[in-house]
């Protein structure tokens, strides 16, 4: 099923943006950088105005949005909390983003919310409860949403998909968008030691509307094999770049997401990275730009 809204959101054009941080707010306001949109994680303005928000809507009157999710817990065996789905649907309204995504995890326990996004067994009763997930949401926000392949370490022995072909049969059962985060392609590979070409390539690209990048932390396990851990804390490395390349030949540019959540550096770092994804569009880019508006 697909979603049409009558709200007046703006298009994200086929661009590199950036993770909004709270770091950057008087210099973008001051010196209004020529980039293509900023996305925020919705958890992070579910509050009640205050400075967050100020600062919001005067980016967001010169900058497209895209709305980022990390606690819906899509993947929880648990009913959606359905007061976290109204705020959301508060911040859709107000801030008319052009995107709106969320993770393939879950999140949420009887003991209440847990600070990671878990990975989900790939099985039919997963499959099921996703999709109904999925469409509460959509058809609540009265949009489409675009679900985000996850970072992962270990794979379960009880799935019966592989993770492509899960994701493949949600989007074809729920209508939903994609988000190929090619770090966590990255990550997953090098952890679970399989091929992130065949993955990429596997992928059902056609509906991948949005891409992010990132950086992330290598260390060891104990038999002295790599271990990636999605720390979003760094620049991104050239084997993501490389992977990044391989995704814009195959899916033409989309708008491309910088994401850096920890140890947030200087402005121009942030710009210098997301001038880089941009470079890689512009080197890959038919005639004509690919704007994606799922929201």
């Amino acid at each position: 099923m697909r979603f049409h809204s009558s709200l007046p959101e703006d298009r994200i054009p086929a661009r590199a943006g950036v993770g909004l941080k709270a770091e950057h707010y008087r210099t973008i306001i001051d010196t209004a950088p020529d980039i293509g949109f900023f996305e925020v994680h919705a958890e992070n303005y579910m509050g009640a105005g205050g400075p967050p928000h100020r600062y919001l809507s005067a980016i967001r009157e010169r900058y497209p949005l895209s709305l980022h999710g990390v606690g819906l817990s899509i993947g929880a065996d648990r009913p959606l909390d359905q007061d976290h789905i109204a705020r959301l649907r508060l911040l859709r309204h107000h801030y008319r983003p052009g995107l709106f995504s969320e993770h393939l995890a879950w999140s949420t326990h009887d003991a209440g919310f847990l600070n990671d996004l878990l990975p989900v067994p790939y099985t039919f009763e997963t499959l099921q409860r996703v999709v109904e997930h999925i469409d509460q949401v959509q058809t609540a926000l009265g949009c489409q949403m675009l679900l985000e392949n996850p970072s992962t370490y270990v794979a379960f022995a009880e799935s019966a998909y592989a993770e492509t072909d899960f994701i493949a049969e949600v989007v074809r059962r729920s209508g939903c968008g994609l988000l190929l985060d090619v770090n966590n392609v990255f990550v997953a590979s090098t952890n679970q030691q399989w091929d992130p070409v065949a993955y990429i390539e596997s992928y059902p690209l056609a509906s991948v509307m949005e891409i992010h990048l990132a950086g992330n932390d290598r260390q060891a396990d104990e038999a002295g094999r790599p271990l990636l851990i999605d720390t979003h804390d760094r620049p991104v490395e050239d084997a993501v770049w490389y992977l990044y390349e391989l995704a814009v030949r195959l899916v033409g540019p989309v708008p491309t997401l910088i994401e850096w959540d920890a140890q947030v550096p200087p402005w121009s770092i942030l710009a210098m990275e997301a001038k880089r994804a941009e470079s890689i569009m512009s080197a890959n880019r038919p005639e004509g730009r690919r704007h994606a508006v799922a929201c």
